[in-house]
């Protein structure tokens, strides 16, 4: 064979290899398209639901946070809206009262999460997982109780607990024991709104780390004990560490329902007594848009104070990833080659 036959062969069987590989990659490329449209296929519906009832009515919102929009003029024409730009905004921020109502808020939110929606939620789920099953069982579910019972059934539960003598259960304990008494709703409106709201927070929290605790490896567990690790030991350097997405999640979801909850505040106090004592912003965002105080709901002024929360929320929730270190929690894991 000449050399000229042996450079031609060669040249023919490097353009083969190369379509062989251009094949597998054209075959690589459409498997991964079909996977992925397999993906957002099954992701679709809940993408439409998305859109139609969460960015649609969102934007709606910060439009109508730009408009004079009151019970007077209110229309869904939108070509009608009188946009008034950033003027509700600047409202917001001069009024007298916003700074009071925004330190509530941020009072609420922070005691409540930290007491009862993460904090009591993960001692009754490590104390539940450390006992006999069925009783755990039991105490989780009676945990559950304040989140399944209809909100104006289990407000009224806790305005009778508070409530004037005769009528109120710890009123009718003092006069038993001789006690003066007294309102406690008006003497305690703070501690008795954290108190009905933390009850509620707490089973959310606590069916998401008793899951995660009883998913943890049981291999880990026993070879702590073969290191003989007590129980607090084994929580602290075994169940916690594996709880980090738990706990992102709880904290993330917790906070942001904390700060546009207020059906329980609105049932048990609304917003008093007195002025704005116990209101906070999505309760004043309801107040305004819906119940003024004045008789004229203004949807406009109300959906900024909507719109604040909105903006509060994604701030936080890019704070909470970054706290969480987010990235390292979705990343692939690292695979050591000895």
């Amino acid at each position: 064979m000449t050399q000229r036959e042996s450079n031609v062969g060669g040249a023919s069987a490097s353009s083969t290899v190369q379509q062989q590989l251009a094949e597998q990659a054209q075959r690589s490329r459409s498997r991964a398209l079909r996977a992925n449209l397999s993906a957002y296929g099954f992701l679709a519906p809940a993408g439409v639901l998305v859109i139609l009832f969460f960015f649609i009515p969102m934007i709606i919102v910060i439009l109508m946070s730009m408009t004079n929009l009151a019970t007077a003029n209110f229309t869904t024409d939108i070509s009608r809206w009188e946009f008034v730009g950033l003027q509700n905004f600047q409202t917001m921020f001069s009024d007298q009262f916003a700074q009071k109502i925004f330190f509530n808020s941020v009072f609420y939110v922070l005691i409540t999460l930290a007491f009862f929606n993460v904090g009591l939620a993960l001692v009754v789920s490590l104390l539940t997982t450390h006992i006999d099953r069925r009783a755990g069982f039991f105490f989780r579910a009676l945990w559950i109780l304040p989140r399944i019972t209809t909100a104006t059934i289990y407000i009224l539960m806790w305005r009778r607990i508070a409530a004037e003598a005769p009528q109120g259960i710890i009123n009718q304990i003092n006069q038993l024991l001789g006690q003066p008494t007294i309102n406690y709703l008006n003497a305690y409106p703070w501690e008795f709104v954290i108190l009905v709201n933390g009850f509620v927070g707490v089973s959310f929290g606590m069916i998401i780390f008793t899951s995660a605790i009883e998913s943890i490896p049981k291999d880990l567990m026993n070879a702590s004990l073969v290191d003989g690790s007590t129980i607090m030991q084994r929580i602290r350097y075994v169940t916690l560490p594996l709880l980090r997405w738990p706990l992102l999640f709880v904290v993330t979801y917790q906070t942001l329902s904390l700060l546009t909850s207020f059906e329980q505040i609105l049932l048990l106090t609304d917003g008093g007594p007195g002025l704005y004592r116990t209101e906070v912003w999505a309760l004043t965002a309801y107040h305004r848009a819906l119940s003024n105080y004045f008789g004229n709901a203004q949807w406009g002024y109300g959906s900024a104070f909507a719109v604040m929360l909105v903006l509060v929320g994604v701030v936080l929730a890019v704070i909470y990833m970054r706290v969480f270190r987010f990235n390292e929690l979705v990343s692939d894991p690292k695979i050591e080659v000895l």
